[in-house]
Formats: structure tokens, sequence, C-alpha cells
């Protein structure tokens, strides 16, 4: 097949899901997802920079009289909250986004095919 017809029918689906109501959706649910979350976690890593730089003291105090500060709490706190906020994608990706862009890949592929 000439490459010009591919590529011109290749635009022509990506265009049809571009301007599909579920795509739309999409990028709706995927942006009212994403930027609360990635605002909530670069808020909590710069209020951890912060207290290490300018709150010493606090950061020095040590929980239940044991060798652990705060701030080794608060560093492996951030390695946990990387991790619970990854598996609430993952299970809001697998319920929200995945069965539209199931349909959208399904609208893609007969588009392509006409």
């Amino acid at each position: 097949m000439d490459e010009e017809v591919v590529r011109e029918r290749d635009a022509r689906a990506y265009e049809a899901v571009h301007d599909a109501a579920d795509f739309k959706e999409l990028k709706r649910r995927y942006k009212n997802f994403v930027v609360p979350w990635t605002i909530a976690f670069m808020a909590w890593y710069l209020a951890y920079v912060a207290c290490n730089n300018w709150a010493r003291g606090f950061m020095d105090h040590r929980i239940g009289g044991s060798h652990i500060n705060v701030a080794l709490v608060f560093g492996l706190l951030q390695f946990v909250s990387t991790f619970v906020i990854a598996a609430l994608y993952g299970r809001f990706a697998n319920r929200k986004f995945d069965p539209l862009a199931h349909g959208l890949n399904a609208k893609y592929k007969r588009e392509r095919r006409r």
C-alpha cells in the first residue's frame, strides 16, 4: 500500500479518536487524578526539605528515646507515600482509565481499517 495513503488513514484515525467524547473524558479523569496528587506529594516533599534546612531542632528530635529521629521517619515516609500514590494510581487507572482506553483503542483500529 502507498505510504501516503497509510499516513492519511492513520491521521484520520487519530483525529477520530482525538475528537471522541471518551478521549476528552479520559484526559479529564487523568488530570483530575494526577494534578492534585502531584501537588500533594510536592508539598509534602518540599515540607520535608524545608524542615531539614530550617527546623533542625524538630528534625533532630528523637522518637521514644531511641536512635530514630523525626528526620529519619519523614525520609522513610517519602518512600511510603511514593508507593501509596503509585498503588492508588494503578487502582484508579484500572477502574477509570482502562475501560475508556480500550474503547478508544477499538475505535482507532476500526478507523484504520476504513
